[in-house]
């Protein structure tokens, strides 16, 4: 069975696994309590502790504007420098392109957002980032699963494989 999984890092992360088919897995909203760097070790390790090798994951890019960059920052290169070291790919997916993925604008508050992932998916949580998580993974399995999706979902999926593409070409240079 494959999995899709999305990732939102944060200090409250949130991480949801689908199957091929879209039926939910498992969600949930990762903390830990203490002082950093402890609390975000924690964070990172119960994060990948949920996440297989054959998992395609799918995390949130960084928010530049966030006024907890550097914290954020320290969570989300954590994660990626785990799935790195268990030999585990991922893909990347900007905020705006998350809410865009839903129907809503690339701005849109997370309200908003929590309408669109219940019209389209039928999905609602209380946390917003296991709702983030959960547009992730469904993302992940839009390009796993070669689903073609609304237009603008389409342009979203072109948009995130165009980025991966470029980012393999300048390696190979």
């Amino acid at each position: 069975m494959k999995r899709y999984v999305g990732v939102d890092p944060s200090t409250q992360t949130g991480l949801v696994i689908l199957n091929e088919s879209g039926d939910l897995i498992d969600c949930m909203e990762i903390t830990a309590k203490g002082k950093d760097p402890e609390r975000m070790a924690e964070i990172i390790f119960k994060t990948l502790e949920q996440i297989e090798y054959s998992d395609r994951v799918t995390i949130e890019g960084f928010g530049f504007a966030s006024r907890y960059g550097f914290l954020l920052g320290g969570l989300g290169w954590g994660m990626r420098l785990g799935l790195y070291e268990r030999g585990v790919r991922y893909t990347e997916v900007a905020p705006a392109a998350l809410k865009r993925f839903t129907g809503a604008k690339g701005n849109a508050k997370k309200d908003e957002m929590a309408v669109e992932i219940f019209k389209r998916w039928g999905f609602e949580h209380k946390s917003d980032n296991v709702r983030d998580a959960f547009v992730l993974a469904q993302i992940g399995r839009f390009i796993g699963e070669g689903i073609d999706g609304t237009k603008f979902q389409q342009k979203i999926i072109q948009t995130i494989l165009g980025g991966i593409e470029k980012r393999k070409t300048k390696a190979l240079r």
